[in-house]
């Protein structure tokens, strides 16, 4: 660890939604209340303190808001379910209340975003402190493959399975650096965002592409010379979404953060999942 510190971030509403769909069933304590979820996400960031020893720590979370970029492109995320209309116990958010209370507990600092993505502030965050101290954002998100650097790095939290992503990690899983990741993504689509990439690039191609002409932008403004005929075809056709694409997938600080740094000091402690779930009344 750096002599400056460690800065943890955790993508809450990411790590939530794979706690809830992702334990092996319903859990239910003795007040017939579910609490997989909660169990799940305090028993995860547990072991992500663990692994990555902060000394500095914040969950953020998305907000019941319209999400901005819709308004680039209305179809951005529009395959994702309405959880609000469904009952309680498809509902991830139903346990959010349970789980802030477990928050608040641990003296660990966590915000609800009002008119950004989560992704918008952890970018915030990595971009304006990444310089001056080691930063770990916890997700499953790949968009912050982007904000990737020497001192900020995105940890995949599979319990044993983790993995830390690094400029090493892009370069050997997709041939790019990180400050093309925003590129390879706008290229390729991103069906869990419900984005859609050009039609016959995929990943080998995009790296293959950004290999020769750097970024997404030089790209376009060659695309005359792209050797592959229906490669050249797909890219001339998709110019403008392809654009598009990079405006809702690029990551740039322009929200005001919740915290300050000196707000997110973290103190660690030995404590255990049951500690906690006793504390907040749960178990």
């Amino acid at each position: 660890m750096s002599a400056e510190g460690r800065l943890l971030v955790v993508d809450g509403s990411n790590l939530l939604f794979q706690m809830f769909f992702g334990m092996p069933a319903r859990i239910i304590n003795r007040d017939g209340k579910a609490i997989q979820g909660v169990l799940g996400f305090v028993g995860a960031l547990r072991k992500i303190l663990c692994k990555t020893s902060p000394t500095h720590a914040a969950v953020l979370f998305d907000g019941p808001h319209q999400n901005p970029r819709t308004q680039v492109n209305p179809a951005y995320k529009a395959n994702r379910p309405d959880y609000s209309a469904l009952p309680e116990d498809q509902n991830p958010f139903s346990q959010l209340p349970d789980v802030c209370a477990a928050l608040d507990y641990l003296q660990i600092p966590y915000a609800e975003t009002e008119s950004c993505e989560t992704d918008d502030w952890v970018a915030g965050y990595a971009l304006t402190y990444g310089g001056e101290m080691d930063i770990v954002i916890s997700s499953m998100d790949s968009d912050f493959f982007q904000l990737i650097s020497d001192r900020v790095s995105v940890l995949r939290y599979l319990g044993e399975h983790s993995v830390l992503c690094t400029p090493a990690y892009l370069r050997d899983k997709f041939g790019i650096a990180p400050a093309q990741y925003a590129d390879f993504k706008s290229l390729v689509g991103d069906t869990a965002d419900n984005i859609k990439g050009a039609e016959r690039v995929g990943p080998k191609t995009a790296a293959q592409l950004l290999h020769q002409f750097g970024s997404l932008e030089n790209l376009l403004d060659h695309a005359e010379e792209i050797g592959k005929p229906a490669v050249r075809t797909s890219i001339l056709r998709d110019v403008a979404r392809l654009r598009q694409n990079y405006q809702i997938i690029r990551l740039d600080h322009t929200d005001s953060l919740p915290f300050s740094l000196e707000q997110l000091a973290y103190s660690s402690g030995d404590w255990k999942t049951v500690d906690v779930l006793q504390g907040i009344g749960l178990y």
